[in-house]
């Protein structure tokens, strides 16, 4: 898999409009008061990002955004995320049994 600068600014736009989304949802569902409304106006920037970005990867013409593979870099980027998930989380168990039972 050759690195670009497209592949790696479509996987770091659509990571961060996702958690700004998740986030956004988190804030309106348990904040009270003005922190509902910023966790609308998060998820509703997170979103508008989001299409937009998938608009430009996806469907449009416009040059440096239409030779990016966006689908299969995200699908690479997912399964990377979950084996490093997988690693990180048996290494911390480890740690932990060795830890504790010392």
């Amino acid at each position: 898999m050759e690195l670009d600068i497209w592949s790696f600014l479509t996987v770091v736009i659509f990571v961060f409009s996702l958690v700004m989304m998740i986030a956004g949802i988190f804030s309106a569902y348990f904040g009270a008061g003005k922190n509902r409304a910023y966790g609308g106006i998060i998820f509703a920037v997170g979103f508008v990002i989001c299409v937009v970005w998938a608009y430009l990867v996806g469907f449009s013409d416009i040059e440096p955004f239409c030779s990016v593979a966006a689908w299969d870099t995200m699908y690479d980027a997912l399964i990377n995320l979950i084996a490093v998930l997988i690693g990180a989380l048996i290494a911390i168990g480890i740690f932990l049994v060795v830890v504790l039972k010392s």
